[in-house]
């Protein structure tokens, strides 16, 4: 990766905490709990709900000034904000803002074309500009008049775009790289890791929002500083990270960087919502990766690009884990079938049970193998009965349908679908009399308990979430990666903490 330079940076912190609250009280609140993180914060004036509570901010901040550079932002509906009114409107409540000690005020390239000669700085706001320009439906060339601005009219220069791409992403990385003064924000789901790099690539800052997200692929400020650390990133820190479509419903980030985190390496695993497997695996060079996780739908895909592959993912025809040689060749494996062996002990004797694989994806590719090669009797069963027939014969299964399961017996029963997965955990992939069973283990492990898991309990079955699958494969990726055992305590309790705390909100919002 190119060097990138950063000396003398305008901002006392790179990491800017956005409060945006509809009251002047959640203001202050929020003002408050950003000052545990960092001393620049943003001040979205135009979230407030009315010019009432945006004086009522004004004079709070007057009588208890925040120990932080404050950045004043009341953008336009123009310009993707909510502030109703023309560029007068907005540069009044900038100027009132300096009286309260904003030093810095964000003014969006809309208003400037507005202005008489586009200067801002004859308006009393504060006297340092930052010159924002949005574009919340793709990533466009740099526009000219954002250059044109630096040449006297703003102190730095911020460009927040729509990643429809990685390349996209990669682009808006590239623009903040050598400078000092140009914030770059890489925004939406796919730019999200290009966001959280965002710091290490040279940008000036990198955004945060307290609570609400006021921009689309935000992550917390508290996940920010917290759990990706993002504002430590540098060159040398490892780079990770989960590739998937969609990815937002995973846990891993937490699983492997609470990892991170417990054994203090200088590592952070990111989510890539990734469409184009090709496009993502050009730019690992330039996103700097050590190794990724897979998920649907690229599990078999990136079997044709490994440089090397481990015989028993070969056999199972699905990869989850790949490791980036120095070289940049691809070595990939497969720890789910791991995961679901580990997470079985102790349960039940495989050789000779009676087995239904319920599904014919990657994971139940990884299960119908595992269980087979532990002795077991594996029947697989999908909507497909063509793709069962194709996963039965690969593995030396039998192939069952649907209709004769409510009178099959088995000793266990695996659901390998993503049937009943957050957010359509109303769902089971079986009824009540399909599960005729002394197990079942339910390989979706977001909810905690799915209503699968619930059919089953009801009838006296013994259950096995999918967390216990989901948390084996998880150390296992991660010792492939580190060379190094899994702190597994930890992460476990990180995990299921954060599920716990799903289904409490949850039971609560019934």
């Amino acid at each position: 990766m190119p060097s990138r330079r950063r000396s003398n940076p305008p901002f006392p912190d790179r990491v800017c905490a956005v409060v945006a609250a509809g009251t002047a009280a959640q203001a202050m609140r929020q003002l408050r709990e950003a000052c545990r993180y960092t001393k620049t914060i943003e001040l979205r004036f135009d979230w407030l709900r009315s010019d009432r509570e945006r004086d009522r901010l004004l004079r709070a901040l007057r009588r208890s000034p925040p120990k932080a550079l404050l950045i004043a932002t009341c953008r336009r509906i123009l310009g993707g904000g909510r502030l109703p009114g023309g560029a007068q409107a907005e540069l009044y409540w900038l100027s009132q803002s300096r009286e309260a000690g904003c030093a810095w005020c964000d003014i969006e390239i809309e208003t400037l074309r507005e202005l008489p000669g586009q200067s801002a700085r004859s308006f009393p706001v504060p006297q340092k500009i930052l010159v924002s320009f949005h574009d919340f439906e793709r990533t466009p060339a740099l526009p000219r008049q954002l250059v044109q601005a630096r040449r006297g009219e703003a102190d730095a220069i911020k460009i927040s775009a729509r990643a429809r791409t990685i390349s996209d992403s990669l682009r808006l990385l590239q623009i903040a790289r050598g400078s000092r003064d140009i914030v770059s924000v890489p925004m939406g789901e796919i730019g999200l890791p290009a966001r959280l790099l965002a710091l290490r690539d040279g940008s000036a800052l990198a955004y945060a929002p307290v609570a609400e997200a006021t921009a689309p692929g935000q992550v917390s400020l508290r996940d920010f500083k917290r759990l990706y650390r993002a504002d430590s990133i540098t060159e040398r820190t490892e780079i990770y990270g989960v590739v998937g479509n969609p990815v937002s419903h995973t846990l891993s980030p937490l699983m492997h960087n609470t990892g991170f985190i417990a054994v203090k390496r200088n590592a952070v695993y990111l989510p890539f919502l990734v469409e184009n497997l090709k496009e993502f695996l050009d730019a690992i060079p330039k996103f700097g990766l050590r190794g990724f996780s897979l998920t649907l739908p690229h599990k078999q895909t990136i079997m044709r690009y490994l440089a090397d592959c481990e015989p028993m993912a070969e056999r199972i025809g699905a990869v989850n884990t790949v490791v980036v040689g120095r070289n940049g060749r691809l070595s990939g494996s497969n720890t789910d079938y791991l995961g679901v062996l580990r997470a079985l002990e102790g349960r039940l004797r495989l050789r000779d049970g009676r087995v239904l694989i319920f599904g014919a994806g990657g994971s139940a590719r990884a299960a119908a193998f595992a269980l087979a090669n532990a002795g077991a009797e594996v029947l697989i069963c999908a909507r497909r009965d063509s793709a069962a027939r194709e996963l039965a014969r690969a593995c030396a299964a039998q192939a069952i349908r649907r209709k004769h399961l409510a009178s099959a017996r088995f000793d266990l029963i695996v659901n390998a679908t993503p049937v009943g997965m957050y957010p359509h955990e109303g769902t089971s992939p079986l009824s009540r009399r399909e599960l005729n069973c002394d197990l079942l283990m339910d390989l979706i492990y977001r909810p905690l308990e799915t209503r699968l898991l619930r059919f089953a309990a009801g009838k006296g079955i013994q259950v096995v979430s999918g967390v216990e699958m989901f948390l084996a494969q998880g150390c296992a990726q991660w010792e492939r990666w580190t060379g190094k055992s899994a702190p597994e305590s930890e992460m476990r309790r990180a995990v299921m903490a954060k599920l716990r705390s799903e289904e409490t909100s949850n039971r609560q919002s019934r």
